[in-house]
């Protein structure tokens, strides 16, 4: 009989070990749309955000379904077909998501409409990065994951890295009061874009003063106001940084490079110093908020320095 008790004394402890266990798991995860309860560690990830996946895989979180279209060269390796292909980032395949068993969905902005659809298969976190607060952003949702994750030391030394080179180049650019202009081409419209954008790393984080034109008009836009080539050699600007969104959602490849060779931006200081950087693409445009993508982007600016 006494043996009997103790053997269940031991189990009511293991059992109460294994319910605090659980219960301290027990998370509510707020973000842009709404809030998430998380009990336990999840198994069964799908990714809808290529800048998610990029900072996943650098925690070693593996997931079960990502989106395959347009993946970057340095995620390749999900395109394999034990992954579920999930359709594309702005039409995720609500079937292959539904069929992966996903016990949590990490979605980003382009499918925040999908929000509510996407909440009725498993609970969706948004991984939505603010383009006006890149970096502040951005560490938000490495701690967030972090955390779910178990990896919380891990992503502490990642933003500690990221930081230090942003201090590093900022130190260098304030140095030396250089300003930038920052460009988007999609085919043969040019738009310019401050730091109040997908560019606000340069500016809010990197150090770069904004450069404008005093005498050529721009035409206000939604994403990036319209501007001239005489509006870019009216501007004279330091540095021009340039993305190129045909070729970062494979619509094209024209040469950038071509297109901005010309006599009005030859005859800024930045041409002049070789000071015009193309940036990689899929960083800028696909990838915000991953890891390896942010490095991209401090290597982009690098470039100028």
């Amino acid at each position: 009989m006494t043996m009997f008790k103790a053997l269940s004394a031991k189990v009511m402890f293991a059992s109460l070990l294994l319910s605090f266990s659980s219960f301290s798991m027990a998370k509510t995860i707020e973000h842009t749309l709404g809030s998430i309860e998380i009990n336990e560690q999840p198994q069964r990830v799908v990714v809808l955000s290529h800048g998610a996946l990029d900072f996943l895989d650098e925690i070693g979180v593996e997931p079960v379904g990502v989106v395959k279209q347009l993946l970057p060269k340095n995620l390749e390796q999900y395109s394999d077909s034990k992954y579920h292909a999930l359709g594309s980032l702005k039409e995720p395949n609500f079937e292959e998501i539904f069929m992966a068993k996903p016990d949590l969905i990490i979605a980003e902005g382009r499918q925040a409409e999908l929000y509510k659809d996407l909440s009725a298969i498993a609970p969706v976190y948004m991984y939505q990065i603010d383009n006006s607060d890149y970096w502040k952003t951005t560490q938000h949702h490495w701690r967030v994951l972090g955390d779910v994750f178990g990896q919380s030391e891990q992503v502490d030394g990642m933003i500690s890295n990221i930081q230090q080179q942003f201090n590093d180049i900022e130190a260098k650019t304030t140095a030396q009061s250089m300003n930038a202009m920052s460009v988007m081409n999609s085919g043969n419209r040019l738009s310019m874009f401050g730091s109040n954008s997908r560019f606000s790393v340069i500016y809010d984080e990197l150090g770069f003063e904004t450069r404008e034109s005093k005498n050529v008009e721009s035409v206000a836009r939604p994403h990036g106001n319209l501007i001239s080539f005489e509006y870019v050699a009216d501007a004279q600007p330091d540095v021009i940084f340039i993305l190129d969104r045909q070729q970062a959602i494979g619509a094209s490849n024209a040469s950038s490079e071509q297109f901005f060779d010309n006599p009005l931006v030859n005859s800024t200081p930045a041409a002049k110093n070789n000071k015009i950087v193309f940036l990689d693409s899929a960083a800028w445009y696909l990838t915000a908020g991953g890891y390896k993508s942010t490095q991209t982007m401090i290597n982009d600016v690098k470039d100028v320095l």
